[in-house]
C-alpha cells in the first residue's frame, strides 16, 4: 500500500492535495528563467500530422491521472520522483500542455501531472525570494523541486574559492520553496578533471542545513578522470551522491552514495510518443524501484568496489534529453510503472 511520502530531509510529510490555484497574473520575467536552451527537434517522415511544424509527428500524450503523487511500490521503500527540466516550454504547448492553456497556469498544470521538477533556470542566473515563493504556491503537497545550483559557482578553476558563491546562491531566496525543495544539483563542465584534494574542499563547503532546513546536496560531474574509486571514496565520507547520467557521451556513474539517487535520462526519441520505448521504460522502472528498496541494478556501471549499505533511499530521476518535446510523456508513463 502507499505510504506517506517523506518531505526531503524529512521522515514523513503530509498526504498530498490539491494547492491552492496560483494566480493567473503572468510573471514572465520569472517564468523566463526557467526556460531551457531549446534545440530544433529533427523530425522524421511520418504520415501522422504533427501539432506544430517543430514538433515531431506522433500522437499527443494521453491524459493520466490529475495529480500523481510520489511512487511508493511497498512499505519499507524510499519515494520515487520523476519529472523533466524545467516548466516553460514553447513546443509543449499543444502536445503535453492542452491547447489554450495560459502560460500563467503552465506550472500549476505540470505539477498535477508530474511529481518533481528540475528547475534549472538557477544555473544561468539568480532568481528573486518571491519567484520562489510563487514556484512553491502553484504546486501540489508533495511535489519537490531539485534546483540547479549556479554555473559561477561550479565553473571555476579552484573549487575550494567556492565558498561565496554557495552563500549567494542559497541568499537569492532558495529555502522559499519550504517543503517543496529537494535536492539542489551542482553540474560540472566536461572539462573539469578530478582533483581529489580540490574537490574534497568543495564538498566540505556545502551546507548540511540553514535556517532550520536539512539541506541535500548531488554533484554531477562529466569527465572520464571521475571514473575511479578515489571519487567514489571521497563522496561517501560527506555523504553526497553523484548523478546517474544516462548520455552518450558523459560517464554513467551509478554507485549508489548517502540517502537518496538522483537519475538524469538523456536518451529519449521525440519520434516516439512516449519517449522511449515500452521496454526500455520498463527497464527503467525497474531500476528505480531497486534503487527506492535500498538495492544497486546489476545492469548500470559502477566505479568503486564495495556497494552502498543496503537501506531505503529516496529517488529523483529526470527525463532530459536534448529535443525535450516528449520528455513529460516519458516522465508520465515512468510514475505509471513504477507505482
Amino acid at each position: 500500500m502507499p505510504q506517506a511520502f517523506p518531505l526531503p530531509g524529512h521522515e514523513t510529510c503530509r498526504v498530498a492535495k490539491q494547492a491552492k490555484k496560483a494566480s493567473t497574473k503572468k510573471s514572465s520575467a520569472k517564468d523566463s528563467a526557467n526556460k531551457a536552451p531549446a534545440k530544433k527537434v529533427a523530425a522524421k517522415k511520418s504520415a501522422a500530422k504533427a501539432p506544430s511544424t517543430t514538433v515531431p509527428a506522433g500522437p499527443k500524450s494521453p491524459a493520466k491521472s490529475p495529480t500523481p503523487r510520489p511512487s511508493v511500490a511497498a512499505q519499507g521503500l524510499g519515494h520515487i520522483f520523476i519529472g523533466v527540466g524545467g516548466w516553460t516550454f514553447a513546443p509543449w504547448r499543444g502536445v503535453f500542455y492542452p491547447d489554450k492553456l495560459p502560460q500563467a497556469k503552465e506550472l500549476e498544470y505540470a505539477g498535477s501531472k508530474l511529481t518533481s521538477i528540475e528547475i534549472n533556470g538557477t544555473y544561468y542566473g539568480s532568481q528573486k525570494p518571491e519567484s520562489f515563493r510563487k514556484w512553491a504556491r502553484e504546486v501540489p503537497d508533495g511535489f519537490v523541486f531539485s534546483v540547479k545550483g549556479s554555473r559561477f559557482t561550479t565553473n571555476r578553476r579552484v573549487l575550494a574559492e567556492a565558498g561565496d558563491s554557495i552563500k549567494h546562491f542559497y541568499n537569492t531566496g532558495v529555502l522559499e520553496l519550504g517543503d517543496r525543495l529537494g535536492p539542489v544539483l551542482w553540474q560540472f563542465a566536461p572539462t573539469k578533471k578530478f582533483d581529489e584534494v580540490d574537490f574534497g574542499k568543495f564538498l566540505e563547503l556545502l551546507p548540511r542545513e540553514m535556517d532550520g532546513h536539512k539541506l541535500r546536496h548531488v554533484v554531477e560531474v562529466r569527465h572520464d578522470s571521475f571514473r575511479t574509486p578515489a571519487f567514489i571514496a571521497l563522496l561517501r565520507q560527506f555523504e553526497i551522491p553523484v548523478v546517474f547520467a544516462e548520455h552518450a557521451t558523459y560517464p554513467g556513474i551509478a554507485d549508489v552514495v548517502g540517502d537518496f539517487v538522483y537519475a538524469r535520462l538523456q536518451k529519449g526519441n521525440d519520434d516516439i510518443a512516449t519517449c522511449y520505448p515500452p521496454k526500455q521504460l520498463d527497464e527503467w522502472a525497474k531500476r528505480l524501484q531497486i534503487w527506492a528498496s535500498g538495492g544497486e541494478p546489476d545492469d548500470l556501471p559502477r566505479v568503486g568496489a564495495t556497494s552502498a549499505p543496503k537501506r531505503p533511499r529516496d529517488v529523483y530521476a529526470y527525463v532530459i534529453h536534448e529535443g525535450k518535446v516528449r520528455a513529460p510523456a516519458g516522465a508520465m508513463e515512468l510514475i505509471e510503472r513504477a507505482r
